[in-house]
């Protein structure tokens, strides 16, 4: 099982502007990292290389999308098959989505590891939130819109096709408040009610079989 993460951020200043003193693009790839995504997509222009800058050393591959060939959501969930061929599932996630908590990412995960055909969405207060986690048969979906497809097509649940739909409860506001509300003004986390799987999936056994004296590379940069 293969979750990968891709991180929309389609205005490269916005993506840098800080959160809670770190870029917000970083703070979300270190959330998504931590709470086992792999491999980790950012998509979006960066021509004057602020968003390289603010990942140097981090565990991402940028793929840019300002060249007009398909959306920036298309290209980034094509990008992370590219990268792991056998991935099966995608944390679409926009950028300025930065309060996400990792526990939340690694809800969506193990539920995902029991009901693979379930597209997921985290839950705060009775709102659906971000990411949004879709499936196999949601990127046919995503391929028949191409180059129009975007995020406002996932909250619209075109993207979906006939693929059954959850919400989770999982307590975190991060999943319902993005970057406009300072995090110290967040609601309280919770957490989950109760556990959100049966039981718990190893993923990134090979990255923590790893010698912990290689460096960290990163930012790839896609083809």
């Amino acid at each position: 099982m293969t979750v990968a993460a891709v991180i929309v951020a389609v205005d490269a200043g916005a993506a840098v502007a800080d959160a809670d003193g770190v870029p917000g693009v970083r703070r979300i790839v270190d959330a998504a990292w931590s709470g086992g995504a792999v491999p980790i997509v950012v998509v979006g222009p960066d021509t004057d290389g602020v968003v390289a800058a603010a990942l140097a050393g981090a565990p991402v591959t940028l793929a840019d999308a300002s060249a007009g060939r398909s959306s920036a959501l298309l290209r980034g969930v094509e990008t992370a098959r590219e990268l792991v061929a056998d991935t099966d599932g995608w944390l679409i996630w926009p950028a300025d989505m930065v309060w996400v908590g990792p526990e939340t990412v690694t809800s969506l995960i193990e539920v995902h590891g029991s009901t693979p055909a379930v597209v997921l969405r985290p839950m705060f207060d009775g709102v659906g939130g971000w990411p949004l986690l879709l499936t196999a048969a949601s990127l046919e979906s995503l391929r028949s819109l191409g180059r129009d497809a975007s995020l406002d097509d996932l909250t619209a649940g075109r993207l979906f096709g006939d693929a059954e739909t959850r919400g989770l409860d999982l307590g975190d506001p991060g999943t319902t408040h993005d970057r406009r509300t300072a995090h110290a003004s967040l609601p309280p986390y919770v957490g989950p009610p109760e556990p959100t799987a049966d039981h718990v999936h190893e993923w990134g056994a090979a990255v923590a079989d790893a010698d912990d004296d290689e460096p960290v590379g990163g930012p790839a940069r896609a083809r």
